[in-house]
């Protein structure tokens, strides 16, 4: 993720960034979809309690396609967080129950500097990617091997839940995600059902809190602590909103631990 670009002190932010940005930053229940969905929403990131960056999301479903668009503005935080950029969608298939990814591409920019991915998916298998400009360091890499393409799904349209029931089985989860870059797991566990409240978000009403658990599988260095630490955090959760009268739940906060401050992601707009 990337789309924010963190020292080399602060890799697991970094990391944990990129589970937002990329690997949601994404987002949006019924069992069948009467209406064409065109939906935007708007997030504020921060860390520590400091406002980092804007995310804009918007999804259309006609109920065979569907088309999810991410911007994200970083603003930056002294040394901790660098300014830029980031853009990212994903293209693919849609039924009643689920998305199917057949393109996703990620950009990124900062200090003055570009990065872009690209990945095709057949299926639920990941057919191609392309990294630019790509990776030099692979020293202490964990391999990306063919059998960690099989039965994956795009960071950002993997934490849209589609055509489930708002209740527990919501967290019922166990997403395989491949981002062009790695390939790791993300299970989730139901904590409880609450009601959000706040004047301040774009959303009050019910909400259902998930736990994550992250398990890193290739692509990853040996070396790096910032996989390690994701993958012992107990601090990782995730509460989801129903999309107005769509079958669409998406996600009205994302908190992540860190050594530097929760990095969160709230709704602040929805429509």
């Amino acid at each position: 993720m990337l789309l924010v670009n963190f020292s080399a002190q602060k890799s697991k932010i970094r990391t944990a960034s990129i589970l937002f940005l990329t690997s949601f930053s994404s987002l949006f229940i019924s069992p069948v979809l009467a209406n064409p969905v065109n939906a935007n929403a708007r997030y504020i990131v921060s860390l520590g309690g400091v406002n980092i960056a804007t995310v804009k999301i918007n999804l259309k479903d006609d109920g065979n396609n569907f088309d999810l668009t991410l911007g994200a503005n970083i603003s930056g935080i002294g040394t901790l967080v660098a300014s830029g950029s980031a853009s990212a969608t994903t293209t693919g298939r849609s039924n009643n129950s689920s998305l199917t990814p057949k393109v996703m591409n990620i950009s990124t920019k900062a200090k003055n500097k570009d990065f872009s991915v690209n990945v095709q998916y057949s299926g639920k298998n990941a057919s191609g990617f392309q990294v630019d400009p790509p990776l030099i360091n692979n020293i202490g890499r964990i391999p990306i091997e063919r059998k960690h393409l099989l039965g994956v799904s795009d960071p950002i349209g993997s934490f849209i839940l589609k055509g489930k029931k708002f209740n527990e089985q919501l967290c019922n989860n166990n997403l395989k995600i491949f981002t062009g870059l790695e390939r790791f797991n993300i299970k989730m566990n139901y904590i409880k059902q609450q009601t959000a409240t706040s004047s301040k978000t774009g959303y009050q009403g019910p909400v259902i809190l998930c736990s994550m658990n992250y398990k890193p599988v290739s692509g990853h260095y040996k070396t790096s602590g910032m996989s390690t630490y994701l993958a012992n955090s107990k601090r990782m959760l995730i509460w989801y909103a129903p999309l107005k009268d769509t079958s669409y739940s998406i996600p009205y906060r994302i908190i992540i631990g860190t050594s530097a401050g929760d990095l969160s992601m709230v709704l602040t707009g929805l429509k």
